[in-house]
């Protein structure tokens, strides 16, 4: 068994391009949810989305590249080459058959199949482009950073809806620890922002409606009304402790459990009492070979819906008991709304600089205490002191429960 630790970093964010750009953000408890602007809107009644503004892949990509890959894939590659950077991890000394790429997608190509479609309707099936399945498939973002790294080894996409990247990390974590690779990079990523799409999620009730912004996106609060989507990507370069070491790398923290299970309850509503989510964030902790007291803070799923934010409170002392009261929660989706598959991978970035740190932002937003929700949801500011570990919690559509726990190292 082998110890794995975050090495490397890389996001694509609302805040803009870089991991800098998104913990600045959240430090500095900006908003980064805007009123939609980057297609037409104007048939939803849905007003603001957490966008990507002036995305520029030309750093990494060559103009012929960026025309073969959707854009869930462009934020994928861009955000992993800035965590390969960041690592400087040397891929010339790596085995290539010892370093994977894993990255949860939840939707995938669908702003290309809307356009695709649109040319079949139109003019019949020969007006379908020839590039559609391979910039379509969600599994793409995973291959391609693998074309772009050189990395052979395990290559796989996980979709869970918005449990995907955080599913994409703890596997990763596991085929490290268990000795099936030295490094992986690994994370997830999302482009879903289309009228079509969002018109789905509208009809189902699971979006806000409202028109004030800064009511948007209040996780945990009373008057929470549904949640804002987004997109983004994030990526994390996860290698053994030991070689960490041997090659003098800089260790942000460690990654040391990871919990799946599932609700097997409803389609889309999380299970009310929580149990099943409460036993991902118990094998987390314990596979870290830790106590719930052990753990300082919880960066939480924490969408912004009535239901989720409640089963999720309750999910929470369900593992912690008393402990539950003591812990700080947070929702960084209260600044840049829900990336679906981009949603862990950001998040887990997130709790690894509180743990680094010591640094837990606060829950943008929340202003009015809900009698389900009775937890400290860090609603009055940013705390600070020792985070010696913390879990970072995604649960998706289908009853996906994923957690991790991350540790200083």
């Amino acid at each position: 068994m082998h110890r794995v630790v975050i090495t490397g970093m890389g996001a694509v964010t609302p805040f803009g391009t870089g991991v800098k750009p998104l913990w600045d953000g959240v430090v500095e408890n900006r908003l980064a949810i805007t009123p939609i602007d980057t297609f037409d809107a104007s048939p939803l009644s849905v007003h603001f989305a957490g966008q990507v503004h002036d995305f520029d892949p030309s750093g990494c990509l060559d103009k012929k590249d960026a025309r073969t890959m959707e854009r869930f894939t462009q934020f994928a590659v861009v955000s992993a080459l800035e965590a390969l950077r960041d690592s400087g991890y040397d891929i010339a000394a790596a085995d290539p058959y010892r370093a994977g790429c894993i990255f949860g997608v939840g939707v995938g190509g669908i702003g290309l199949t809307e356009q695709e479609y649109s040319h079949f309707r139109d003019g019949g099936v020969s007006k379908i482009s020839a590039r559609y399945v391979p910039m379509m498939i969600a599994n793409m973002a995973a291959g391609t950073v693998a074309m772009k790294t050189g990395f052979k080894g395990a290559n796989f996409a996980t979709v869970t809806a918005c449990a995907s990247s955080t599913h994409a990390i703890g596997e990763a974590f596991r085929k490290i620890k268990d000795g099936y690779l030295d490094c992986c990079l690994c994370g997830g990523s999302e482009s879903a922002l289309t009228t079509f799409t969002l018109a789905g999620f509208q009809n189902m009730r699971a979006l806000t409606k409202t028109t004030e912004l800064s009511k948007a996106s209040i996780p945990f609060d009373k008057e929470r009304s549904g949640f804002v989507i987004g997109e983004g990507a994030g990526a994390l370069m996860l290698e053994s402790y030991e070689s960490a070491v041997a090659r003098g790398a800089k260790i942000y923290a460690e990654v040391c459990g990871y919990g799946a299970t599932c609700d097997a309850y409803h389609q889309t509503a999380p299970a009310p009492d929580g149990a099943a989510a409460a036993a991902a964030m118990r094998m987390a902790y314990e596979e870290g070979g830790l106590g719930a007291e052990d753990i300082d803070y919880i960066n939480a799923h924490g969408t912004s819906t009535g239901l989720n934010d409640a089963s999720e409170t309750a999910a929470i002392k369900a593992a912690f008991g008393e402990h539950a009261y003591k812990l700080k929660v947070n929702s960084t989706k209260s600044m840049i709304g829900h990336l679906l598959g981009g949603a862990g991978a950001v998040e887990a970035i997130v709790t690894a600089k509180s743990v680094e740190t010591g640094l837990i932002h606060r829950t943008v937003g929340y202003t009015t205490p809900d009698p389900e929700c009775d937890l400290d949801y860090c609603g009055s500011g940013n705390v600070t002191g020792t985070v010696r570990a913390a879990l970072t919690n995604n649960l998706g559509f289908g009853g996906h429960n994923a957690c991790l726990c991350i540790r200083q190292a």
